[in-house]
């Protein structure tokens, strides 16, 4: 290798060296001002201080959203299940409360087996559903009263049109071929009624 082909080979290492020398000679130049270094350093060393502090404090805070998730998840879960339960039950206590009328039923069958009097029965049957009647009130179930009232779709559904008795019924329940109940303020099963026209 010819000494001309070493030195193009070397050009940039020297290029390098002289960039390094002219640097060193600046940085020789620059007063030395050791103050403002170590405020530097002191402000570098509270700025880590105050990363480390927040990253603390995210983890903290991404622990307590993490606890409140599963948290707000079971008590997500625990009211569905105590959804789905009332659901499943929710007619418990309304059948529980038929049980006695039931009993009365069976009681009064057994009773009435040999007996020839109809009148007697009637008592019974009616006895029977007095305290059904009773029983429906105390649990908010009331009878629609229909016949001979205006005809309310709310309240009736009409299954026929008849002709009007009289003047006065045109446009009024005239019979009620299934009697309607409200439970509380609202329509538990329309009125089946025939109104006059």
């Amino acid at each position: 290798m010819t000494d001309k082909t070493k030195k193009e080979n070397n050009k940039p290492e020297i290029e390098e060296q002289e960039q390094d020398t002219e640097i060193r000679d600046v940085l020789d130049d620059s007063p030395a001002d050791t103050e403002t270094a170590d405020i530097t350093m002191d402000e570098a060393e509270g700025m880590q201080q105050k990363i480390e502090e927040l990253t603390a404090e995210v983890e903290k805070e991404k622990k307590e959203y993490l606890f409140l998730r599963a948290e707000f998840d079971n008590f997500r879960k625990r009211m569905m299940r105590e959804r789905e339960e009332l659901i499943r039950n929710a007619a418990e206590k309304t059948l529980r409360g038929l049980l006695p009328i039931v009993d009365d039923f069976e009681r009064g069958l057994n009773a009435t087996k040999d007996s020839e009097s109809a009148q007697e029965v009637r008592e019974g049957m009616e006895l029977i559903y007095n305290k059904l009647l009773k029983y429906l009130a105390d649990n908010g179930v009331t009878p629609i009263e229909s016949t001979g009232k205006d005809f309310d779709p709310d309240l009736h559904e009409a299954i026929a049109t008849i002709p009007a008795p009289s003047e006065d019924l045109k446009g009024k329940v005239v019979d009620t071929t299934t009697k309607g109940y409200m439970i509380n303020d609202k329509v538990l099963r329309h009125a089946k009624v025939a109104v006059g026209e």
